[in-house]
């Protein structure tokens, strides 16, 4: 690359292996890579979406029709193709659902964009629009929300069924929708949820239909040694960060032995430290002992004498998992144990489980820490029923914590792609072809769930926005017969804080995306033109990564064809 100079002079500022698209060339790239990544998952949208199966380089796959999922497994490298991935993973992080719905908006968003630009419309004057037309959205959907509280236990029932409907889990979702409800508001606290204390347990064997709920804490150990009893019932658990083994000193010593009863003394005297440190629990009245370290054979002999089941190695989480669930309090001293310090459960007893054996910590008197044991005949479908139970568990946690819903079946995109044509008149300038344009693409939604369900997307949209014409704001697509109906009345619900965050993620990666008018890179960009093609940008338009072919987002070509 070169500037001349007055003197008429180049001067010399990349290096010879940089490469820079500057303008149309350079949007036209990215957006060319935003809009693959949105196809990409376009066809796992709605109750009707189909999988992908991804395979990496060492052979493992994954079937899913997980947006974030897909995206994550896939090798993308083209930066402007990142930021829509970005798109998905803030989707997935603040709400837990919508990821598909999110990228599919980014992606409509750039092709009408693309076709603005084309009309030579400036991209600052999109983004402006783009900007006031997300912000009249977001007015709009609160507007229309629906208010839920904990006490709407149908409501959340239908929230959870919508968040895993065409994720593998459909011949179950009464069961599995009712076992997460019933985890969430078992974790919930007075100001908080926190999803991490519904712990999954996935078990390879039997049907989806014997899923359950253990409201209480399953720990992946056993017991520690043989002669322990198998089960405790009304125990009182004790929960111990640390090791029950000799305590070193900390200073090196060398201690020369001359006489075999000065050795036996030494080992005397450990033993006794060893029974102390048990006596501790016995005195408090401990049945069941969680220890987060090691436990000395000798100590383990005296535990099983006393009739105590203990388990070792215990991780950090299982121990706040079992504080939470049976009330007990992790303790780092055995000297400083008390009763007080116990916790309570009418139930501990090594069971098996999918072949393997595990300690279940049962009958709490307040589960505030529960377990999910997901079952299903391969290990890909468990691994799929897995990403389904976390989206739902995320879209219910969502609803309860800002208590609002929409009506899903594409009513809402429906309803705000209306408003936001008649808001269109109400805007000056050019920015009012953008705000008609944002409205455009909201019909993505709607018309995509068409499509992927078999339906005429035309005939769908029409008969949609004819219903929203007339005043049924809650009417959206059955996906299953092709029928406009009214959404609420069906039980097709989803949080408005979904609907809110993919809006202003999608809109945010859309405007940075068409920011960006110079694209300067220190080497050639993935999928960008050959040597032997000087005159194309790289990535661009004219190398094998343009016009939203699949290798312009280097790795992900090598997927492309598996989509």
């Amino acid at each position: 690359m070169s500037q001349r100079m007055q003197q008429g002079q180049p001067m010399i500022i990349l290096g010879d292996d940089s490469q820079r698209t500057q303008g149309k060339d350079a949007q036209s790239m990215n957006i060319s890579a935003g809009k693959a990544v949105a196809e990409s998952v376009r066809t796992t949208l709605g109750p009707k979406g189909m999988d992908k199966m991804l395979v990496d380089s060492g052979g493992d796959v994954v079937v899913t029709n997980d947006g974030v999922t897909i995206l994550k497994e896939m090798d993308i490298d083209h930066p402007a193709a990142n930021m829509i991935v970005e798109v998905s993973e803030t989707q997935e992080d603040e709400v837990g659902d919508g990821t598909t719905s999110a990228v599919v908006i980014a992606g409509e968003l750039l092709d009408q964009a693309e076709e603005l630009i084309d009309q030579d419309v400036h991209a600052t004057t999109i983004a402006q629009g783009f900007r006031q037309a997300a912000e009249k959205a977001k007015e709009q959907l609160d507007e229309d929300a629906i208010e839920v509280s904990k006490e709407d236990y149908d409501t959340l029932l239908e929230i959870a069924e919508t968040a895993m409907t065409g994720k593998g889990a459909e011949s179950s979702r009464d069961l599995l929708s009712e076992l997460v409800v019933d985890s969430v508001l078992s974790v919930a606290d007075d100001d908080s949820i926190d999803i991490d204390n519904v712990s999954i347990e996935k078990v390879v064997g039997g049907s989806i239909s014997n899923s359950e709920l253990v409201e209480g804490v399953i720990v992946d150990k056993e017991r520690v040694h043989e002669n322990m009893p198998y089960m405790a019932d009304d125990a009182n658990v004790a929960l111990f960060d640390g090791a029950l083994e000799v305590r070193e000193t900390e200073i090196d010593a060398e201690v020369n032995v001359t006489d075999p009863d000065q050795l036996q003394e030494f080992l005397d005297q450990e033993e006794a430290q060893l029974q102390e440190m048990v006596d501790q629990f016995v005195d408090v009245g401990a049945d069941v002992v969680f220890v987060g370290d090691g436990i000395d054979d000798m100590a383990q002999h005296y535990l099983a004498e006393e009739g105590i089941l203990a388990v070792r190695r215990a991780k950090s989480s299982d121990l706040d998992r079992l504080a939470r669930a049976t009330d007990a309090t992790v303790v780092g001293s055995v000297d400083d144990i008390e009763a007080d310090d116990l916790g309570y459960a009418g139930s501990v007893a090594q069971k098996d489980i999918g072949g393997d054996e595990r300690l279940f910590v049962e009958d709490v008197d307040d589960a505030r820490s529960v377990t999910l044991i997901l079952r299903g005949g391969t290990e890909h479908v468990v691994d799929e029923l897995e990403r389904a139970i976390d989206d739902s568990l995320g879209v219910v946690r969502t609803t309860l914590e800002h208590g609002q819903v929409l009506p899903g079946g594409g009513a809402s995109e429906t309803e705000l792609s209306l408003h936001l044509r008649e808001f269109a008149d109400s805007v000056g300038g050019r920015e009012q072809l953008a705000v008609e344009a944002f409205a455009e693409a909201l019909d993505v939604i709607p018309r995509t769930l068409a499509e992927n369900a078999g339906l005429d997307p035309i005939d769908s949209l029409v008969d949609l926005r004819k219903t929203h014409d007339e005043g049924e704001i809650t009417s959206g697509l059955n996906a299953y017969t092709g029928e406009v109906i009214d959404m609420e009345e069906d039980g097709v619900v989803e949080p408005l804080r979904v609907k809110t965050q993919a809006i202003e993620s999608a809109t945010e990666a859309a405007v940075m995306i068409l920011r960006i008018d110079d694209v300067i890179a220190a080497g050639d960009l993935k999928g960008g033109g050959t040597d032997d093609d000087d005159d194309a940008p790289a990535g661009g338009p004219g190398g094998p990564g343009g016009a939203g072919g699949m290798g312009g987002m280097g790795g992900m070509g090598g997927m492309g064809g598996a989509m």
